[in-house]
């Protein structure tokens, strides 16, 4: 992912009003971010309880969206992650819905999809599980690129229903 500035993180969020885009707050190691190594941000509000925010690269340029994950608790024992295919104890997986950018999202459209709880899916793709017996190991670039598409498909089923294509 390209370098972002605070201002270019700020004006990439497609779904955002003016008032939600001031309350923005940015991870807290924002200025420290490596960013070769991202294939997009993705943090927790510190300051709301549910809301989160995800930021690829769409067509090469940032694209943004706030997220608001339900609350409650599952009754499954284990949940799979929607970016990053990552099986976690359900209470780990969290709904994230987003409004829908443009005219659908002020009607109150959204989309929705089960996404780790602490939108960590960037590092558990690179985490490396032990094998079992007689298991083998899909690469760790797969997973990666799969993360990466998945999400960016996410993202993008925000932009498509206004016409925001970027």
């Amino acid at each position: 992912m390209r370098p972002l500035t605070e201002d270019e993180l700020r004006s990439s969020f497609v779904n955002a009003s003016a008032d939600e885009l001031r309350l923005v707050a940015l991870p807290a190691d924002f200025m420290i971010t490596d960013w070769d190594h991202l294939d997009f941000l993705a943090w927790r509000d510190p300051r709301t309880r549910g809301r989160g925010y995800l930021v690829a690269e769409i067509d090469g340029e940032p694209a943004g969206i706030v997220l608001r994950g339900a609350e409650g608790s599952s009754h499954a024992r284990a949940a799979l992650c929607n970016l990053c295919h990552t099986m976690q104890p359900a209470d780990q997986v969290t709904m994230y819905t987003a409004r829908k950018a443009g005219e659908a999202g002020a009607h109150g459209d959204s989309v929705g999809t089960y996404i780790c709880a602490d939108l960590s899916c960037h590092e558990n793709v690179r985490l490396a599980p032990p094998l079992a017996p007689n298991e083998v190991r899909a690469s760790v670039d797969l997973k990666i690129d799969g993360t990466r598409r998945r999400t960016e498909a996410f993202v993008g089923r925000v932009l498509e229903t206004a016409g925001v294509r970027r």
